[in-house]
């Protein structure tokens, strides 16, 4: 099988190839990332030398750059490739425009021209909006998004599903909570609790931090998705939820309990526009029909992702001070 992941060079991303390599050793995968600031080719040179991964730096709105990878013949697209960070969506909202709807577009067209067996899109719990005290989202679940990264995320999961409807083409969107774990860029708020509190600074947290998320270990998500892309079927939704709700201030302070730092560290700061108070999925249909769940404890995956960050000071510090960024040309290539 030959898999196309775009986005490859993000957390999740990363995850994941690293997984389907491991785990799926006869497939051939091929990742394209913009790599633009959350992009880190260093996460993936352990993989420099594996004959069946090759790299190329590119946009997925640019169809003359993809359509070459088309042409060669792809079994599966998974598109990872998003701007993701919920504030600068709302500093700036127009990379998310291009990137999560025009290039979403580019990619389901060049699916509709070349034939591919599988068009998986990769989603959020996020475009649902917010849920009250109790219930969960599923995947009939009316969509309402809240911010302008969520609603381009929407808009692209609407445009997978008329491709489904109007050409038969076999994608499969799937919808998934809060992910953790290592390889997270240090802006996301577990990777931010973290390094912060390693280096003695102020944990920001909005409001009151009575939010509530759901919290899902990337490694449980990458499982979900090889899962869905063995068995899902087009056309489809599936939510992936860990199960595992915590308002930001339990998350913030079990992790600092972990890292035996105070709790003085925390610092309460001006809510963000638009805050979701609470998310919560249903994964009850990836259960029931694709016979997947989760692996991990949260308790043991957080201390696994703790311990990871607590290993890995040089990886973090180089991203929050932009070194890392030195790594783009040594490590890409070309069609």
């Amino acid at each position: 099988m030959k898999i196309l992941v775009t986005g490859g060079a993000g957390f999740i991303g990363t995850n994941f190839i690293k997984h389907i390599v491991a785990e799926q050793p006869v497939w051939e995968v091929i990742n394209v990332d913009k790599l633009t600031y959350a992009g880190n080719l260093e996460n993936l040179m352990d993989l420099n030398e594996q004959a069946k991964y090759t790299f190329y730096r590119g946009d997925i709105a640019d169809k003359s750059f993809m359509e070459p990878f088309f042409q060669r013949g792809i079994d599966v697209l998974i598109n990872f490739a998003a701007e993701s960070h919920v504030d600068r969506s709302i500093q700036d909202a127009e990379p998310f425009i291009k990137t999560n709807i025009a290039g979403t577009y580019v990619l389901l067209e060049l699916a509709r021209s070349y034939g591919i067996k599988k068009f998986i899109q990769v989603s959020t719990d996020e475009v649902y909006g917010s849920l009250e005290s109790e219930g969960k989202f599923s995947e009939e679940s009316p969509l309402c998004p809240n911010s302008p990264y969520s609603a381009s995320k929407a808009s692209a999961d609407l445009i997978c599903r008329s491709y489904y409807e109007t050409y038969n083409l076999p994608v499969t969107v799937t919808r998934c909570s809060n992910n953790f774990g290592p390889y997270q860029f240090p802006e996301k708020f577990i990777p931010l609790i973290i390094t912060n509190a390693v280096e003695g600074k102020a944990i920001p947290v909005y409001g009151d931090g009575l939010n509530v998320r759901d919290w899902i270990y990337v490694n449980d998500h990458c499982r979900a998705l090889e899962t869905v892309i063995l068995k899902g079927l087009g056309g489809e939704v599936y939510n992936i939820g860990g199960n595992n709700e915590l308002s930001n201030l339990e998350l913030v302070k079990k992790i600092l309990y972990l890292l035996g730092k105070p709790d003085t560290l925390i610092q309460f700061v001006k809510d963000r526009p638009g805050h979701d108070q609470r998310y919560a999925i249903d994964s009850a249909k990836m259960t029931r029909e694709l016979g997947w769940q989760t692996a991990y404890s949260f308790e043991d995956a957080l201390m696994v992702t703790v311990n990871w960050y607590l290993k890995q000071p040089d990886w973090w510090k180089r991203i929050k001070t932009g070194v890392y960024q030195d790594y783009y040309n040594k490590w890409y290539g070309r069609v």
